[in-house]
C-alpha cells in the first residue's frame, strides 16, 4: 500500500498534499482516522474537546499546514502550524492521550479506548516513511481535521 502511495504522489508533486483526519468526540478522548485520497494511513487519539482550552483540549477543526520538526524527545516529527491560541502542537507517537498529550495529536495502528490506541511508533513511522520524502522535495502538507 505504501509504495502505490508512493507512486501516487510522485505524479503529484506540485500540488498541496492534503490529508484528511476524522474525528469522533467522546467524553474522554478524541479519536480520529487520517486518510489521504480516501485511503486510511492510520488512527489518531487526542484529548476530549474543552474550548480550545491549553494542555487540555484537542485542537478546534479546521485546515492545518504541517512541517517537519526534531527534538530530543520525540525524535522526527511532524508540527501543526498556525493553530489559533495555541503554541507547538505536534503529531508525534502516544499510546494514551490523558497521560501523554498536552493538546498534540498521536497517530496509532489501533483503538483501545477513549483516547487510547497502541503501537504508535509504528503508525508514526509510517506517516514519516510517507510523507517526509514529499516535504524534502517542497510538497506542502497540509492536514484538514473535521467531524
Amino acid at each position: 500500500m505504501l509504495c502505490k502511495l508512493l507512486r501516487l504522489l510522485e505524479h503529484n508533486i506540485d500540488t498541496v498534499m492534503e490529508l484528511q483526519l476524522i474525528r469522533s468526540y467522546l467524553a474522554n478522548g478524541t479519536n480520529g482516522c487520517l486518510y489521504y485520497n480516501g485511503r486510511e494511513l492510520c488512527k489518531s487519539i487526542e484529548l476530549a474537546w474543552h474550548d480550545n482550552a491549553r494542555r487540555r483540549s484537542c485542537i478546534p477543526e479546521g485546515l492545518y499546514r504541517l512541517s517537519k520538526r526534531y527534538s530530543s524527545r520525540h525524535g522526527w516529527h511532524f508540527q501543526v502550524l498556525n493553530v489559533p491560541n495555541r503554541h507547538l502542537i505536534l503529531l508525534h507517537p502516544a499510546n494514551n492521550a490523558v497521560r501523554e498529550l498536552l493538546g498534540c495529536i498521536a497517530p496509532v495502528t489501533g483503538f483501545i479506548g477513549e483516547g487510547k490506541g497502541y503501537s504508535s511508533r509504528l503508525a508514526m513511522q509510517r506517516l514519516k516513511d510517507l510523507l517526509f520524502p514529499m516535504m524534502d522535495q517542497g510538497q506542502v502538507v497540509q492536514l484538514l481535521i473535521s467531524s
